[in-house]
């Protein structure tokens, strides 16, 4: 893989490129609450800390952190997914709204919870997490309405990204559709895999699994961890099985504080090494991979540089507690510090 680096200038291009596409996410949207406070006691009635509630605070979070993302990096983004007929739909519509996210493709099922995470977060560290949510296959009447509204926007589209997390609404016929409505028009088409739901991958433009997910898809042992990832040999493996047996155009495996590795077929991985400081809260941060990757594509830059330019918006978000975004100022900052 040519060129191996990203100058501050050369990602300012590919940011300002990118206010003139339009992405479209779909899959899963949630509401995420976070519940903070301070913890001075353990609690009398059971071996618990005692959390004094301070404030709490809501953000969109699955696919619509995906589109928020996005859109914190000034590239527009337009939503699709189920909610329910309930408050957390509501509150959910009205943070998009203020957020400048498209939410057209919101279609509302009244049989359906909108999903809901709890996090309780004590003094910057997580203490428990509650999850509210329907898991069950989206039926086909829901699913034939966002696919019909999917349609209407494809055509404006420079790219879309699946967010699945295994709530039901990325079923394969939504799947196969949006494939193949990718691929008559040429649009790039990433996605994020979620492994316990068992669906054809194949054939798509990018993976973006972490590293336990890519174990998941490949059905290998996570066996031989080594600080080199290409000493790493089931790693190694891994990529190549991926690659193979899903033919995407690229693979991007996640690795945590080593990083991330750029696979592609036919060529020897490319490493990145992980550019975070401190590393605070990993929560969304699969979600801005995956928005700064294919927004980078989308402007046109190389895998190369949309690996790099992610990998930085990775680095910036760890950094901060919550699910977390990065803003076009902050990004262009950590490459002259870099």
């Amino acid at each position: 893989m040519n060129g191996k680096t990203l100058s501050a200038s050369r990602a300012r291009q590919i940011l300002a490129a990118a206010q003139k596409t339009k992405i479209l996410v779909v899959g899963d949207v949630m509401l995420d609450q976070f519940i903070w406070g301070g913890v001075s006691r353990i609690s009398p009635e059971a071996p618990v800390p005692v959390v004094d509630f301070n404030r709490e605070s809501f953000m969109p979070g699955g696919a619509a952190n995906v589109a928020r993302n996005l859109v914190s990096l000034q590239t527009p983004a337009e939503l699709f997914g189920a909610i329910g007929n309930d408050d957390a739909a509501k509150k959910l519509l009205k943070l998009l709204g203020e957020q400048n996210i498209g939410c057209a493709g919101l279609v509302k099922n009244s049989a359906r919870h909108t999903s809901i995470k709890t996090r309780i977060v004590a003094h910057q560290q997580q203490v428990v997490r509650i999850d509210r949510e329907t898991r069950g296959a989206l039926d086909d009447k829901t699913t034939a309405k966002l696919l019909a509204e999917f349609k209407t926007q494809i055509a404006k589209a420079d790219a879309v990204i699946v967010g699945d997390y295994g709530k039901g609404v990325v079923t394969q016929p939504l799947l196969n559709e949006i494939k193949s409505l990718c691929r008559e028009r040429g649009v790039w088409l990433s996605l994020d895999p979620k492994p316990v739901h068992d669906l054809n991958l194949s054939n798509l433009s990018l993976i973006t699994p972490n590293r336990k997910e890519a174990f998941e898809l490949a059905k290998l042992p996570d066996e031989t961890k080594n600080e080199d990832p290409f000493a790493d040999k089931n790693l190694m493996l891994v990529a190549e099985r991926l690659l193979n047996e899903l033919r995407p155009a690229l693979l991007l495996i996640t690795l945590g504080e080593l990083g991330m590795l750029l696979c592609q077929r036919g060529q020897k991985p490319f490493h990145i090494p992980t550019v975070a400081q401190e590393v605070f809260d990993v929560s969304g941060a699969g979600d801005t991979v995956i928005a700064t990757f294919t927004l980078a594509i989308a402007a046109g830059a190389s895998p190369v540089e949309a690996a790099i330019l992610s990998n930085h918006a990775a680095g910036i978000v760890v950094g901060k507690v919550g699910t977390a975004i990065t803003t076009p100022e902050e990004l262009l900052k950590s490459f002259n510090h870099g």
